[in-house]
C-alpha cells in the first residue's frame, strides 16, 4: 500500500509503508505476542481446509456452511479425527479411514500453504490487529486463488471480503481508494471493449470486483505492475499446460484471477523484503 502521492511511473514496491524488520526485531515481537502468534499460526491449517472445502463445494453447488464434511468417494461423513487438518492426514496416511480411498493431496498442500501465510503475516510484524489483517488479506488471496482455479469462478463473498480487509488496512485510505478506482475501472473498460470487438465475453465479471482489493492494496502506482506480472504468470501457466493436439485446451478459458492473486501476494513481499 502506499502512503503519500507517488508517480505512477515509480516502481510500487518502493513506496508501500510495510513494516521492515530486523530478525532480532521480529524474534522479540513474536515473544512479546506469543498467542497472537500462535494464534495465527495454528488457524492457518483450519482456514486452509475451509478453502479447500469451498473449491471443493462451489463448482458443484454445495452448502460450504452447513452441510458436514464426508468422504468424496464413499460419501461417509467424517467425524472429528477426520477433520483435524494436516495432522489427520498424517495419522490416515492420506485416505479415508473407511473406504482407503487416496485423500486427494492439494487438501494437505493448501492447509500448509495457508499455515505459512500466517506465519509470514507474524514476520512481517506490525500492532496485533493488523497482523490480522495482514494474514486475513493472505488467506483471501489464497482461498480466490485456488477457487479461480477449480472452478474458474471468483465468488463476490471473497472479493468484497478482501477488499473490505484491504481498506481496513489502508495507511492511507485516500490512495486506496484511487487504486480501487483505477484497478476496477481500467479493467471494466476492458472487459467492455472486448465485448464490443470479439461479440464475447473475454474477461469475467469476477476479475473487475477483484480488482477493487487488488487495486486498493497496490495503489495506483502499483496497478501497473500488478497487471503486468499477472500477465507474464497467466501466460506462462498457459505454456506450461500447452497440448498442441487439444483443442479444447488451447481454447480454454485462463484463471487470470488466480494470476492477480499471485501477484499481488509477490508485491506485498517484495515491499516487506
Amino acid at each position: 500500500m502506499i502512503g503519500g502521492a507517488v508517480g505512477l511511473s515509480t516502481p510500487f514496491y518502493r513506496h508501500v509503508h510495510f513494516p521492515r524488520p530486523t530478525l532480532p526485531d521480529t524474534v522479540r515481537a513474536m515473544s512479546t505476542s506469543l498467542p497472537l502468534t500462535v494464534f495465527v499460526v495454528l488457524a492457518g491449517p483450519s482456514v486452509g481446509s475451509f478453502i479447500a472445502l469451498c473449491a471443493d463445494r462451489i463448482p458443484m453447488g454445495e452448502d460450504v456452511i452447513a452441510k458436514p464434511s464426508y468422504c468424496g468417494t464413499c460419501k461417509t461423513r467424517l467425524r472429528a479425527r477426520d477433520l483435524m487438518p494436516i495432522l489427520s492426514f498424517a495419522l490416515t496416511k492420506g485416505r479415508c479411514n473407511t473406504c482407503h480411498a487416496a485423500i486427494p493431496p492439494h487438501l494437505l498442500y493448501i492447509e500448509i500453504i495457508a499455515c505459512g501465510l500466517g506465519l509470514f503475516a507474524v514476520l512481517a510484524g506490525g500492532e496485533p490487529l493488523h497482523v490480522l489483517l495482514t494474514a486475513l488479506m493472505l488467506w483471501l488471496l489464497l482461498a480466490l486463488c485456488v477457487i479461480d482455479l477449480v472452478a474458474f469462478r471468483l465468488p463476490d463473498a471473497f472479493t468484497v471480503a478482501l477488499a473490505a480487509t484491504v481498506f481496513l488496512r489502508a495507511p492511507d485510505p485516500l490512495q486506496a481508494m484511487w487504486g480501487a478506482a483505477i484497478g476496477a475501472g481500467s479493467f471494466a473498460l476492458l472487459r467492455y471493449a472486448y465485448f464490443l470487438i470479439r461479440k464475447r465475453e473475454g474477461l469475467g465479471l469476477g476479475d473487475v470486483k477483484l480488482m477493487v482489493g487488488l487495486g486498493a492494496a497496490v495503489g495506483p502506482a502499483g496497478v501497473p505492475t500488478l497487471v503486468l506480472l499477472a500477465a507474464l504468470l497467466a501466460l506462462f501457466g498457459a505454456w506450461m499446460t500447452r497440448d498442441r493436439h487439444d483443442m479444447a485446451i488451447r481454447q480454454r478459458p485462463l484463471p487470470f484471477g488466480a494470476a492477480l492473486c499471485v501477484s499481488a501476494a509477490v508485491l506485498w513481499a517484495c515491499g516487506v523484503a
